[in-house]
């Protein structure tokens, strides 16, 4: 489409996507001699990036218009960084929004395709600069990587063209235009557009260039676009490379190609070729080395451009990755093995530059997946930048690629989808527009060996519209199959989707669909919302994968918090969400899903994850290991099985072997120990290391593990009676108290409780110990209003009573028990015992008996506050990182040690966090080595510390507001509820446990003093 007289009636007419914009092409770099492609640094590129000028206006109305002109002088403008965001560098505010679109209720904006005239801000860019002498002998171009939402574009007075699509790149020729000299570069950016109807992800909503723009130029003769195709024969050893070229400029020449190996042996070889404007070479390759996650061999094709003269032109350098990927028998195959995908969405994000993400930022992404057995990504839910896929073809993670398409706000609203509203549906005049980002897509990342499936976009419901789409993906390209969840709310168009895609259901939804002669392969495109504290019973998906071969995994909701980084009124750094910048409407802190923090350090969750997302399995037994291998490719001889055994945490062995266990296989090591093991609690533990450093990880970095927990009973013997102390007890008119030496504790007789706690004369409880029924509500909890259901147990924990007090003395040991009525019924009552004795210990009991009715629990603990001195903690249960009932599958039993500040959790909105389950014993000390120490009786504990109350965490929105520190709250508890996860629009999975009449809770232990060197 050719147009010199740009409109902004454009920005409102779907049908106008692109003007002058040249054709979607492979991404290939392309070099002018050998020496040039072995630097990687493109001598025909020159990178516009900086500071360039800028005027902000609120709307069209207000914009210079004619900034543009040669006679409008713009460098007295203020700067502004390209590439970034408009909205975080001082112009307007950021805005969260999920499903809403983001004028809803702001300005009089009908149905689509009409947008915002009231407020739709317009950033005015202009760059000076003058063209690299590299780029002076060809025709020049420019290419935007990435501007938000639509944008005119003019050189030196002269318009060049105009895009649309955020998340697509744009390239305009600009030969006709440029000048000697200084050339002025005129963009003019718009937030809201036609595109702006069809990118209603779940994100903040930003504009401005905020990726990559350059100018290039090309030789004479150009490799304009290339795809390469890896046919594997039925034997997945042999393969025909085919290489497809589109080429421009003279058609005098020759081209040949080299395929070279890993090590730069040349394994085949296309002789020159005459040059065609298209043309296809091939090259018959033996026994090639396939890539997968597992093992991303790449080979290295060589591309070769001479002139008449047989001088080299152009060299093209394309990594090749050999891989086939199919459904064969209802199942997703790669290289003839049924694949698992073990995923996670991701946004492009950073906390200080939104989705303008460095190749830093993803650099580190692409290794902390690959450590955290993360072999899959989605690109949600639109491409990434270009580096993004080269990394993940060179480190080998799986990509669903996805298309930049999101019309959630058109179709799941609070009355019903109603189908002549939804977008694109089966609208002509958006057909084409659509059809054009998923052209740019494919055409862009057809080469990347990582890219496994097309998808059409993301909640758009359907219409054939997105099954167009579909049919494109298949025709440009079979290689790949293509995804889209929508047909599952709208089946009309069922074959848009070769699989089988969900959302957030649940295990049984998912066996009920694989159970039923299903037509299609399953995967949970977006499941376990790992919003906040959540991700519990992920167990019970990843289970699924042995039980279902048409189950094929799932995609966590997903990589990382979208909270940005703000000052608050007093100029703290602190992390912001929907509606801290004044942004209406807004989706609060609904961008906070990530199994890593804003700041890109890993969130507890990933503990969880990445045990149960191993591929290898290492089932321990009291003499072994079974180590099961279920890579699919690889076998273990890169890893090294080291094992030790602990007793009641304390290591007492370690030793490494070597096991080489075939992909796919099994095999049992005999694990040989002395058989005089003292009596006491011992733990197996087994970890495959790394046997050497890779590009992710260094050597010994471990990537499986497994433990197994076994008593060793001693043989009997006649045990001595305790030598008895004295112990004095003190019946006062209010309060009973009860001392030894070094030891005094006071009860109220007041029907309170314990007052008083001393070893050595110091005091060591703030306050009386209370049973606690309530924990701060999580995200999760409050997305399934969990509060409404079960708020009942705050108002209990707040406001109970002590109704009885019962004293019992006996030869060497007094009893207090308490009785405390709930605000719930006259029948809920909580039983706290102590028993002292003259060891200078408490034998603590708390008992709880279920009544009928009441609702789910979340908690059913205890509370002791001590002093902030008492600062850090020493326990023996399952760690290191937080873990709860339904997620501690992969904590292990230890001894670990942490401040009790660094147990909150950095979530950004204040919750709870922090929990250890399995807990035999803690020491709470100060820094002085002196505390408690709190001993499980008869069952182990669950253990929660923080500096801070459950109501205080509760009341809290952000971290900021939580009050100072003066107190460090020891919950022990005999069962803190779940943290759920795979649903905040539901009810949850596993977020509280029902208690009915015939329940009784109990849990029991022992406090003393100690010291540092206690246990």
């Amino acid at each position: 489409m050719n147009n010199d007289k740009p409109n902004i009636s454009w920005l409102q007419d779907p049908t106008i996507f692109r003007v002058n914009r040249l054709d979607a092409h492979s991404d290939h770099s392309y070099y002018t001699s050998d020496a040039e492609a072995k630097q990687g640094v493109m001598q025909l590129r020159q990178s516009l990036n900086g500071n360039w000028k800028f005027s902000y206006a609120r709307n069209p109305q207000s914009r210079v218009k004619d900034f543009y002109q040669m006679d409008v002088d713009c460098r007295c403008w203020e700067d502004i960084k390209v590439p970034g965001h408009i909205q975080l560098q001082g112009y307007g505010r950021p805005q969260y929004s999920n499903l809403t679109y983001p004028w809803d209720g702001i300005s009089e904006v009908g149905r689509p395709p009409q947008i915002p005239q009231d407020y739709n801000p317009v950033g005015s860019y202009v760059n000076y600069f003058t063209v690299n002498q590299e780029l002076q002998t060809g025709p020049l171009y420019l290419s935007f990587q990435g501007v938000e939402s639509a944008f005119f574009v003019w050189l030196n007075g002269r318009f060049i063209g105009y895009s649309e699509s955020s998340f697509n790149p744009a390239e305009f020729a600009l030969s006709d235009a440029v000048v000697k000299g200084i050339n002025k570069l005129a963009v003019e950016v718009y937030q809201r557009s036609t595109g702006s109807w069809l990118e209603d992800q779940d994100f903040w909503r930003f504009s401005g260039i905020f990726r990559d723009v350059y100018l290039y130029t090309t030789p004479p003769i150009h490799i304009f676009d290339l795809f390469v195709k890896t046919d594997l024969d039925h034997t997945y050893r042999n393969a025909e490379l085919k290489i497809d070229l589109k080429l421009q400029g003279e058609k005098k020449g020759n081209v040949s190609a080299v395929l070279c190996d890993h090590l730069g042996n040349e394994v085949g070889i296309v002789p020159e070729s005459k040059i065609q404007e298209r043309m296809q070479l091939r090259i018959h390759c033996r026994d090639v080395r396939l890539w997968s996650a597992e093992e991303p061999y790449l080979y290295l094709l060589k591309l070769i451009v001479r002139d008449e003269r047989g001088q080299i032109i152009e060299i093209v350098p394309q990594q090749v990755g050999f891989r086939k990927f199919e459904i064969k028998e209802k199942q997703m195959c790669l290289n003839g093995k049924r694949i698992v995908f073990k995923g996670v969405n991701r946004h492009e994000f950073d906390c200080r530059r939104g989705r303008s993400v460095t190749r830093q930022d993803m650099l580190w992404d692409i290794k902390f997946l690959k450590q955290h057995n993360i072999n899959a990504v989605r690109t949600s839910h639109y491409p990434n930048q270009s580096y993004w896929y080269q990394l993940c073809d060179e480190y080998g993670v799986y990509v669903i690629d996805e298309n930049n398409l999101e019309t959630h706000g058109t179709w799941q609203l609070h009355n019903g989808t109603v189908p002549e509203h939804v977008l694109p549906g089966d609208k002509p005049e958006w057909h084409d527009n659509v059809l054009d980002r998923a052209r740019s897509l494919l055409e862009r990342d057809k080469n990347h060996p990582s890219v496994l499936i097309w998808s059409c976009g993301n909640e758009s419901y359907g219409g054939k519209t997105i099954f167009d789409v579909s049919e494109y993906f298949r025709k440009a390209d079979s290689s790949r199959i293509v995804h889209y969840e929508g047909i599952f709310h709208d089946r009309t168009f069922n074959a848009t989707s070769d699989i089988e895609s969900r959302m957030y259901a649940r295990v049984e939804e998912i066996k009920d669909y694989l159970e039923n002669d299903p037509e299609k392969p399953y995967i949970s495109c977006e499941y376990m919302h790992a919003m906040g504290n959540s991700c519990g019973g992920f167990h019970e998906y990843t289970a699924l994968e042995d039980q279902y071969p048409l189950y094929q995994g799932g995609f966590i909701w997903d990589y990382i918090d979208q909270f940005l980084m703000t000052k608050n009124r007093y100029g703290k750094t602190v992390l912001a969400y929907g509606g801290d910048f004044d942004d209406r409407p807004n989706d609060d802190d609904f961008c906070g899903d990530g199994i890593v923090y804003a700041d890109r350090s890993p969130s507890p969750k990933v503990q969880e994850i990445k045990y149960l997302y191993q591929n290898i399995k290492l089932n321990v037994c009291r003499d072994g290991v079974e180590v099961k291998n279920q890579n699919l490719f690889i076998d273990t001889s890169g890893y090294e099985l080291e094992y030790s055994l602990n007793r009641e945490g304390q290591e007492i062995m370690r030793h490494r072997l070597l096991v080489v266990v075939p992909a796919g296989k099994s095999q049992f090591v005999q694990l040989r120990f002395s058989d005089q093991l003292s009596a006491g609690e011992y733990t197996l533990n087994a970890a495959m290391k790394l046997k050497q450093s890779t590009r992710w990880a260094d050597k010994g970095y471990p990537v499986a593990f497994g433990q197994f927990v076994f008593q060793q009973q001693a043989a009997p013997t006649a045990t001595k009676p305790p030598a008895s102390r004295t112990m004095d007890v003190i019946h006062g008119t209010f309060n009973l108290g009860v001392r030894t030496d070094h030891f005094s504790a006071i009860f109220s007789k007041e029907k309170k409780g314990l007052l008083s706690l001393r070893y050595h004369g110091r005091e060591f409880l703030k306050q009386v110990p209370m049973p606690m029924f309530w924990r701060a509500l999580t995200d999760n909890d409050n997305g399934c209003r969990f509060g409404y259901q079960s708020g009942l147990w705050l108002q209990a924990s707040l406001f109970q009573r002590c109704i009885k007090t019962r004293i019992v003395e006996e030869k060497d040991a007094v009893t207090i028990v308490y009785t405390y009525q709930l605000p719930l019924s006259n029948q809920a009552t909580v039983d706290v015992s102590y028993t002292v004795r003259p060891e200078e210990t408490i034998d603590v009991s708390v008992d709880y008996y279920g009544e009928q009715g009441l609702p789910d629990l979340p908690i059913f603990g205890i509370l002791l506050r001590m002093d902030a001195d008492f600062n850090q903690f020493r326990y023996y249960g399952k760690g290191p990182e937080e873990n709860y009932s339904d997620r501690n599958s992969g904590a292990r039993l230890g001894i670990f040690e942490k401040k009790v500040v660094d147990n909150v959790s950095k979530y950004a909105i204040p919750q709870e966090s922090g929990n250890r389950t399995g807990v035999r014993w803690v020491n709470m000390l100060d820094d002085h080595g002196e505390g408690l120490l709190f001993e499980a009786l008869d069952q182990p504990f669950e253990l929660g510390i923080s500096p801070f109350t459950a109501f205080e965490l509760q009341n809290a929105r952000h971290v900021d507001e939580l009050p100072e520190i003066h107190y460090t709250n020891v919950t022990l508890a005999s069962r803190q509820m779940g943290v759920g996860g795979d649903d905040s629009w539901g009810a949850p999975v596993h977020q509280a446990y029902h208690i009915d009449a015939s329940d009784h809770l109990h849990f029991a232990f022992k406090i003393r003093a100690a010291c540092t060197d206690d246990r």
